[in-house]
């Protein structure tokens, strides 16, 4: 029975520390591990034991936010309508979830490989290449590039989107209409 309680305990910790380290890299991307394990309420000997680096824990604070999104994506009903307004909704969701995590974007940035970084969001990739895909198959977006490609685009854009805001070149209230027009015209059929 104490090793059930052991593991219990130890699952509570690390769902807290992981809540802890997505609400803090989202506020702050060079949050310490001090600062995580005190919001927390653990130690730092504790968050070592559950995340002996940086890397591991912002990796799994980025999973949790991706597979967070995905959940917010399969509730725009992404399979109904026209692909094109389909689109249109799944940019908008999109952003306003990526917006809210732009610095656990750029925490993950400081830490993990772009490669890395790009297959955490496969969970959220994989819908927009279906949505792409229906586009293609309705004659509402181009062919004449590869699918994979207008994946590619609709990933860069929406966190170039995220670059620029923090760089101060373009207004959070403008991004979600920006990143529509820009990955709309770059995947419609001429």
């Amino acid at each position: 029975m104490t090793g059930d309680r052991r593991r219990a305990d130890a699952e509570r910790n690390i769902e807290a520390i992981v809540d802890a380290a997505v609400g803090c890299f989202s506020e702050q991307p060079d949050a310490s591990m001090t600062a995580i394990a005190k919001a927390a309420g653990v130690s730092r000997v504790t968050l070592y034991a559950h995340f002996p680096s940086r890397e591991d824990l912002v990796a799994r604070a980025l999973d949790r936010a991706v597979s967070g999104a995905a959940e917010v994506l399969d509730a725009e009903s992404l399979d109904e309508g026209p692909a094109a307004e389909a689109l249109s909704r799944l940019v908008r969701s999109g952003w306003r979830v990526l917006a809210g995590y732009r610095n656990l974007m750029t925490a993950a940035s400081a830490v993990l490989s772009p490669r890395q970084v790009r297959a955490y969001h496969k969970v959220v990739l994989q819908r927009v290449e279906k949505l792409i895909a229906r586009g293609c198959e309705e004659g509402a977006f181009r062919t004449d590039l590869p699918q994979k490609w207008l994946v590619s685009v609709f990933y860069s854009v929406i966190h170039l989107a995220a670059d620029e805001i923090a760089a101060g070149r373009l207004k959070p209230k403008d991004a979600a209409d920006v990143v529509e027009a820009t990955v709309l015209s770059t995947v419609r059929r001429a």
